[in-house]
Parts: C-alpha cells; sequence; structure tokens
C-alpha cells in the first residue's frame, strides 16, 4: 500500500498518459461521473469504463465496457462497490503479470479487505483512502503526456435489422448518449491501435498502405457488411 507522501505516486500519475475510471457512466451525481470533469483540462486520456453506459460519452470521451484484451492502463481507480471492485481486480490480476499491473486506485468506499491483504502479499502497488481528484489538486498535478487525440469511433447494429453495422466517427465536441441499438465496440484512436476485439482488428486489416489508420477510420464511417 502506498501513502501520499510515497514519489511513486506523484511519479506515476504525472508520467502517465491514460487514467481508466472504472464506474463513469453517465448519471452526473456519480463522484465517477463527476470526477471526469473535475481532472479534464489537465492532459490526461481520461477512459471512462461503465458497462451499462458504454457506448455514450463524457465531455466527448467515449465510455467502454471494459478494459479490453491488447489494451495495458497504467492506472485503474475504483469508483465500485468492494464486491465489485474486487471482481474487478481479480480480472485484472489474471490477464497481466505482476510486472505489467497498472496502479490500483480504490477511492474510499471501495475497498474490499480481502483484495487489500491479497494485493499486500503480492506486493502490487495500490492506493486507499485518498482520492485521485484530490490528490491531483493537492499536488497541482499535470500529466507530462499531453492528450492529443479528439476523435473516437463507434460500432452499433443497424437500426434497419437488415443484419449490417453502422460505424461513426465523433468528436470531443460530440455529447452522445448510450445507443439504443446493440453496441458492437466504442473505443478512440488508443483502443483502435491496440485492442484485440474483433472490430478493431478488421478497421486495421482494411487500412490502405497510403493511409493513416486514422485515415482509415474516417473513410469507413457509414455503414459496414
Amino acid at each position: 500500500m502506498l501513502r501520499d507522501s510515497h514519489p511513486a505516486i506523484y511519479d506515476t500519475v504525472r508520467d502517465s498518459q491514460s487514467i481508466h475510471i472504472l464506474g463513469a457512466g453517465m448519471n452526473e451525481q456519480r463522484p465517477a461521473h463527476r470526477a471526469i470533469h473535475d481532472l479534464d483540462g489537465k492532459g490526461w486520456r481520461l477512459v471512462p469504463i461503465h458497462p451499462n453506459d458504454a457506448g455514450g460519452s463524457i465531455l466527448g470521451r467515449p465510455i467502454r465496457p471494459r478494459i479490453e484484451e491488447g489494451i495495458v492502463p497504467r492506472i485503474v481507480v475504483f469508483f465500485l462497490a468492494p464486491e465489485r471492485a474486487k471482481k474487478a481486480v481479480l480480472e485484472l490480476m489474471v490477464r497481466f503479470p505482476l510486472t505489467d499491473m497498472p496502479l490500483l486506485w480504490f477511492q474510499p468506499g471501495s475497498e474490499h479487505e480481502e483484495v487489500l491483504e491479497m494485493l499486500n502479499e503480492a506486493d502490487i502497488a495500490h492506493i486507499v483512502d485518498d482520492c485521485i481528484v484530490r490528490f491531483v489538486q493537492r499536488h497541482h498535478l499535470k500529466s507530462v503526456e499531453r492528450e492529443v487525440e479528439d476523435e473516437w469511433y463507434l460500432q452499433t447494429a443497424s437500426s434497419d435489422g437488415d443484419g449490417c453495422s453502422v460505424w461513426d466517427v465523433h468528436g470531443r465536441e460530440s455529447a452522445v448518449s448510450p445507443p439504443r441499438e446493440a453496441l458492437e465496440w466504442v473505443g478512440d484512436l488508443d483502443d483502435l491501435r491496440s485492442s484485440e476485439h474483433t472490430i478493431p482488428r478488421y478497421i486495421r486489416s482494411l487500412r490502405r498502405p497510403d493511409e493513416s489508420l486514422k485515415e482509415a477510420a474516417n473513410r469507413l464511417a457509414g455503414p459496414v457488411e
């Protein structure tokens, strides 16, 4: 367990490009949703995770249903009930070797004693008894990695019921509600580059030799067979 005075916390938060926030959905009254607003504009790529609200957006950032295979997070923040946080931690421990485990940040109220004991025994870095927003504000922190990508991508089932899919491109100015049609995939350019989900792998395969992945993703916008 790391404490506020430990330099590893400061350095990890400052040097990370992304912060994955579990529990951040569309409900504006929830602390996880407000955390996106509080951390906005400080340079981090903020990644909201909420299975029920996936496909919507918070401040133009897409809500994902989960952390997909191929994505290696640096910081995972838990705005979850203890049992749900326990399940999420166990999934991460199965996926990643100890050397690749992200910094696990348990917001007050998400701590599970059994999980904390297990993390201490495994010497996995984690934070309790502190709020990441207050930590950032207290230390006047900003990311050294500036957030640059503002486009994100959404694939849903066609509303026509014809078996096709629709690939959409959205910008940071977009305010998007969770889709009524079945969500097939959602993510930004970083997700598109790294995710092992079938859809980003397919999009990557359609890239022409003379175009970037971003150009390919924009070219393909519209109905997909």
